[in-house]
């Protein structure tokens, strides 16, 4: 069903709560059944006339401060544009039955603004839910003495509990909306950050990357292609860095721009991975991020591979025969005070055959060792080899990510070589 077919002037009037619309004036644009039932308002009494108007303070109430705590709220909204729960008040209703007698009432209000397309608040919702019958049930009416003076108290404290709970559930909304705001960034980030693959030429190539789901979970995975100096040659990389959120998407930016350069002028991986380690020396949030690199000569059909902490790609031969490149893995970056050389292996492949490279998020899965994920992917692999790197990667992810999405995030290179 699209927007068009939606009658929302219908759903506004059935929402089951008390809800009201007003201009920036603070003047009855509208108001739904619920809200004209529990005040006993009939719908021309209150559009087109002001809040107040219709609803003022008690005058025989002195120490009266509804209005007041309603006017400062509403104006609160107006001029940040953010949504705010009042705690509970004390707002007494005139009987649209009897003009002149007064109805104590208790109101828990919640404000917040419609956004027109300048950004600007052109409308308030005002809702409220009355709790007059809960504070009543609790307060003991009709007591006397002490007995009405603990029963004051009690609703006193029935009030407080009720507005701290109301409080807590704004504060939570508040909170997931920030969490989903800051996800949005670093996703943007994340995406800008990363290249594209024709960075590789003529080069049969794959990438893809998997957010992790929900709000919070954000991470630092990254990868990299790049064309290397001096003959057919490309880098291949792929990274993890640890945490979540913006901070861990800038660290991942640093690093990954940081080998990119690197491997443009390094002898081979390994020498890329000591110059990123010492730089990862140096940038806070860099502890314990891990890295694998490849360098595939197309001439002399070799890879050349070096990991500081990584999982190892994985070669898949024409034959379907499943190589983990796993002979020159070391700590992760920064993990020494002293850095040491790290080491270095070289494989061959023959034409046609498959190079994958993932981060962490694709093969582990909690309370199963991880060799079980790699036994998955390399299974997934093989089975698909003969299928191009798009549609081999699209297997992969369908094969081995979650229904519903992995808790990491998910980085994965296919390369045809």
């Amino acid at each position: 069903m699209n927007d068009t077919a939606i009658d929302y002037a219908a759903v506004f009037q059935e929402l089951p709560g008390m809800v009201a619309l007003l201009t920036p004036e603070l003047v009855y644009a509208d108001a739904n059944r619920e809200f004209l039932r529990v005040t006993g308002r009939k719908r021309e009494q209150l559009v087109g006339r002001h809040l107040f108007e219709v609803f003022p303070d008690n005058p025989n109430d002195g120490a009266a401060s509804g209005m007041r705590n309603l006017a400062a709220s509403l104006h609160r909204v107006l001029t940040t544009g953010e949504r705010e729960a009042m705690a509970l008040q004390r707002y007494d209703v005139e009987s649209s039955e009897r003009p002149g007698e007064w109805d104590e009432r208790y109101w828990s209000p919640v404000n917040a603004p419609v956004h027109g397309r300048d950004g600007s608040v052109v409308l308030l919702v005002h809702r409220v839910e009355e709790v007059t019958e809960l504070i009543r049930a609790r307060g003991g009416r009709g007591a006397a003495g002490n007995g009405a003076r603990a029963g004051s108290r009690g609703r006193v404290l029935e009030a407080e509990l009720y507005t701290r709970a109301r409080e807590l559930q704004e504060l939570n909304e508040r909170l997931r909306l920030a969490h989903a705001r800051e996800r949005e960034v670093a996703l943007a980030l994340q995406e800008a950050m990363l290249p594209a693959g024709r960075q590789v030429g003529h080069h049969r190539a794959a990438v893809r990357y998997r957010p992790a789901v929900g709000a919070l979970n954000v991470c630092g995975d990254w990868y990299d292609l790049v064309d290397l100096v001096g003959g057919n040659r490309i880098g291949v990389s792929v990274g993890d860095v640890v945490g979540h959120g913006l901070a861990a998407a800038g660290v991942m930016g640093q690093l990954r721009s940081a080998l990119s350069a690197t491997s443009r002028v390094a002898a081979g991986p390994a020498e890329a991975l000591n110059v990123l380690g010492r730089y990862a020396h140096v940038v806070d949030g860099a502890e314990s991020a891990t890295a694998v690199t490849t360098f595939i000569d197309f001439d002399h059909r070799t890879i050349t591979y070096s990991s500081a902490g990584h999982p190892p790609p994985v070669l898949v031969h024409t034959d379907g025969r499943v190589e983990f490149l796993d002979r020159a893995t070391d700590p992760p970056l920064d993990a020494r005070p002293t850095p040491v050389r790290r080491p270095q292996a070289r494989t061959a492949y023959e034409s046609g055959a498959t190079l994958a490279l993932y981060t962490d998020g694709l093969v582990e899965r909690r309370h199963e060792d991880i060799d079980t994920g790699l036994a998955r992917l390399a299974d997934s692999l093989a089975r698909h080899r003969e299928a191009d790197p798009e549609s081999l990667a699209d297997a992969v992810l369908l094969e081995l990510l979650p229904p519903g999405g992995a808790t990491d995030d998910t980085a994965l290179v296919i390369v045809r070589l």
